[in-house]
């Protein structure tokens, strides 16, 4: 009976110093996000661009400048907050879509909702017909990049075979408090004449994509690479699915493998980044490499994702109760946001004491 006791007293004993050592562990959090910024443009008509078709020059002259104020801070405002509940800060690094110019994003980051994040912007032009381009923002003291570059997708008119220029994808390899990462960012060709018309395009960038990965992974097979963008297809669709093979179960990703955190979002729970018609699509997402989701935290490792629709980004009222609070509508200035949610993922690493 005695030796019962001191084996329980024994094992009561380890189980308390396991567990008390699983609370002393310690774990770095950081935010890495895309926003699509809904025609952030300037205010100046610029001759070399086709940007006299955006909501901005749709303005009154003697209006523009008060509108892109308020769009500035708006941007600003959200980018300050998405992940602050679990991380404390902003993102370390955010890709966006729909930005006419670098211009436009510095005053992004320079708005005082961000200016003390003291981000980095990397951008290209790009050859968009309506002159929109991709870019990166990272926080200077997180995030070090340590190559950029510019990948344009070619594809062709059905009828007239001529090109029709849209957005390139930027690949940005750097590191994350010293982790290798690479960010690969999107905007993919729309759904303009219909889904199923479309879809040759989006599946054409989708390859690209697909390329860039394979063509790091071929470098290093345990690269960490980060998918994210508008990619105008939901996580169901055969750019996602058949050709960059996303996998929504974490089990089923292979060495080389890509998981999509955002199809089961979509699939069992019903949730989307963006709405028309009264229907939800989730175009907006990110995904992850193999290794991101490795149990060793030594290392930067995927946590979870999510969609930030905070209720101040959501229509109240109306006609579009419920959906996205988007920022131009009907030829005017809607005091919104975007018309599209940002979506973000959290990576994890053990601080080492």
């Amino acid at each position: 009976m005695k030796s019962i006791k001191l084996l329980l007293v024994f094992l009561t004993f380890s189980f308390t110093f396991v567990a008390s050592a699983q609370k002393a562990k310690k774990f770095k959090i950081h935010t890495i996000a895309f926003y699509n910024l809904e025609n952030l443009f300037d205010t100046i008509n610029d001759p070399e661009k086709f940007d006299e078709a955006s909501p901005m020059m749709e303005m009154s002259a003697s209006n523009r400048p008060e509108v892109y104020e308020k769009k500035i801070k708006g941007m600003a405002r959200v980018i300050a907050d998405i992940g602050r509940n679990q991380s404390k800060n902003s993102p370390a690094i955010i890709g966006v879509c729909e930005i006419e110019n670098r211009k436009v994003l510095e005053d992004v980051v320079n708005n005082p909702f961000l200016l003390g994040k003291d981000y980095g912007i990397i951008h290209f032009e790009g050859p968009d017909a309506r002159s929109i381009d991709v870019a990166l923002l990272y926080q200077k003291a997180l995030f070090q990049p340590t190559n950029s570059s510019s990948h344009e997708l070619k594809i062709y008119d059905d009828v007239t075979r001529k090109r029709k220029y849209t957005r390139d994808q930027l690949l940005v390899s750097g590191k994350l408090d010293g982790d290798d990462i690479h960010l690969i960012v999107n905007h993919w060709p729309s759904r303009s004449g219909g889904e199923a018309r479309s879809r040759p395009k989006r599946v054409a960038a989708a390859k690209v994509t697909k390329r860039l990965v394979d063509s790091l992974q071929s470098i290093d097979p345990y690269a960490k690479v980060l998918i994210m963008g508008d990619l105008n297809d939901d996580p169901t669709n055969a750019s996602v699915k058949d050709v960059l093979k996303a996998q929504a179960n974490k089990k089923r990703v292979k060495l080389k493998g890509i998981y999509n955190p955002y199809e089961n979002m979509f699939k069992k729970k019903g949730l989307g980044t963006t709405a028309y018609r009264d229907a939800w699509s989730l175009f907006d997402q990110i995904m992850v490499t193999a290794p991101l989701l490795e149990k060793d935290y030594s290392s930067f490792r995927f946590y979870k994702a999510g969609i930030f629709n905070k209720q101040y980004l959501t229509n109240k009222r109306g006609r579009w109760k419920g959906y996205p609070f988007r920022s131009f509508a009907d030829g005017g200035y809607t005091g919104g946001f975007s018309d599209h949610f940002p979506v973000y993922v959290y990576v994890i690493k053990e601080v080492q004491e």
